[in-house]
């Protein structure tokens, strides 16, 4: 063998090399943000299980609230939904702009309730009702802590993605658009630790 072939032949294997661990870094980083978006559905998850269990305990001391009560039962199982879809491709972003607006419409349907609890002093002083809304806020700043994660190996993700070469290289790899950041409408207020009042 000459030394040219030698040399060439190096070349190959390092260019060789060099594309393999970009690739696997891609996998990595993917692996890691579908990973954080599993941290999210268990948290969402254990959410819409707490909210069955509110709505019951206030259903004995809100019964004229009827409507409120089936808005946030409805906002539940819609947003249930929708995470189903979103953590079966936590790359689509048609899915997780579905949980954003079904989370937003959740948000929306137990402030309702928060307020209309407000009036009812033996529901706020009831001990399940204070066990259970401790619960909710615990896992609301769960949901939050995993939401950080998750756009945080979405940023990761995206940042080794758009670099150079790997943008050239990221279709070709099975990497064809960047993922999507999770955002709830409330995004402002989420900066903010939840707070439930009785």
């Amino acid at each position: 063998m000459s030394v040219t072939t030698i040399v060439v032949l190096v070349i190959i294997a390092a260019l060789a090399f060099y594309l393999v661990s970009i690739f696997n870094a891609l996998v990595t980083y993917k692996n890691r943000y579908q990973n954080a978006f599993a941290q999210i559905d268990v948290q969402l998850k254990r959410r819409y299980d707490l909210i069955p269990n509110l709505v019951e305990t206030a259903k004995a001391y809100m019964s004229h609230e009827r409507d409120t009560l089936e808005a946030v039962i409805s906002a539940r199982n819609e947003a249930s939904s929708m995470l189903k879809a979103a953590a079966a491709d936590p790359s689509n972003p048609s899915a997780l702009g579905g949980l954003a607006g079904a989370e937003g419409a959740l948000q929306s349907a137990m402030g309702k309730l928060n307020v209309v609890m407000e009036a009812y002093p033996d529901l706020k002083a009831n001990q399940n009702m204070m066990q259970l809304t401790e619960e909710l806020t615990s896992t609301e700043n769960r949901v939050a802590f995993a939401r950080q994660g998750f756009n945080d190996a979405v940023m990761s993700f995206n940042s080794y993605r758009q670099s150079f070469p790997q943008i050239v290289l990221a279709a070709k790899f099975g990497h064809p658009t960047d993922a999507k950041l999770l955002e709830f409408d409330d995004a402002e207020a989420i900066k903010v630790a939840p707070k439930v009042s009785f």
